[in-house]
């Protein structure tokens, strides 16, 4: 379970099974919507869990030396390194065969190259320079063309919407973490802000960039069909989309005006939060 990082990995299946729901395809399986979402969430654990094990293999060295990852099991030495690799290569073995056989190779193609991006590219990439967190984005959306690749078996306009919206998600949501833990990061050489002083103005700012983009990303849905803004629903849909904007926003503002680390774990925190309200908001307005 430690290996695995359930709330991490829980939080990245929700967005792949939340997308695979906003497709239509969702509703066609016969095997039953609620069988087909437990498989693509069990598949999708496996995968992910596989990416997060191999991440503590790798940097087993740099977690033993951080407060906030120094009792992971690979860096104490509870488990090994060939036992990490070996759980890591049956769990991304068993998850991408798993997609592959019970949805389409489509998407267990984009799983494995998910997992390959993020253990083999972004990990390592995080010591030389900072473009490590636009280039671990892209794994980390792809959860959401992952979901609706399960449900179409097609790379369409829908899943790249999907897609789009986590990856720039993304870069406040993290930009926020590596402010909070700025000093154990450094520490290790790790380069994960924007900025090479650490935390400064411009690195709020982009956040700032980031969180106005994301408006339109979020509306994008209702333009492409996925949603529908008619009706009681879609009304519902469009104030709570706008409103968890608006509070994205705000307290990105915040940081800039404040600069401290209080306000970082707030945008930290309301990024948490901002994500599902957005995802349950285009479900509630899903184009029949």
């Amino acid at each position: 379970m430690q290996l695995i990082k359930p709330s991490l990995s829980i939080m990245v299946v929700f967005s792949s099974v939340i997308s695979f729901l906003l497709t239509k395809g969702a509703d066609d399986y016969v095997a039953g919507k609620w069988t087909m979402i437990l498989l693509l969430f069990i598949g999708g654990m496996l995968v992910t869990g596989s990416a997060n094990a191999i991440n503590q293999v790798v940097e087993k060295d740099s977690d033993a030396q951080m407060k906030r990852t120094a009792k992971r099991p690979v860096a104490v030495g509870r488990i090994s390194e060939t036992e990490g690799w070996i759980f890591a290569i049956i769990t991304g073995l068993a998850g991408v065969i798993m997609l592959g056989q019970y949805f389409n190779w489509l998407t267990a193609g984009i799983a494995a190259f998910s997992l390959f991006l993020y253990a083999f590219i972004y990990t390592p990439l995080k010591k030389v320079n900072s473009i490590a967190v636009l280039v671990g984005a892209v794994p980390g959306a792809l959860p959401c063309l992952i979901g609706w690749t399960a449900g179409e078996n097609n790379l369409a306009v829908g899943g790249w919407v999907l897609f789009a919206f986590q990856f720039f998600w993304q870069f406040p949501h993290f930009w926020a973490i590596a402010w909070v833990a700025h000093k154990d990061y450094s520490s290790v050489g790790f380069k994960l802000l924007p900025a090479d002083e650490g935390p400064t103005k411009f690195t709020a700012l982009q956040a700032i960039v980031y969180s106005l983009v994301l408006v339109p990303v979020t509306f994008a849905p209702y333009y492409v069909g996925m949603c529908d803004y008619h009706g009681v629903q879609g009304t519902i849909s469009l104030v709570l989309i706008a409103m968890a904007n608006l509070f994205m926003i705000g307290r990105c503002v915040t940081l800039y005006k404040k600069m401290d680390v209080a306000s970082a774990r707030k945008v930290m925190f309301g990024s948490y939060m901002y994500l599902p309200v957005v995802m349950f908001a285009l479900l509630l307005a899903k184009a029949v």
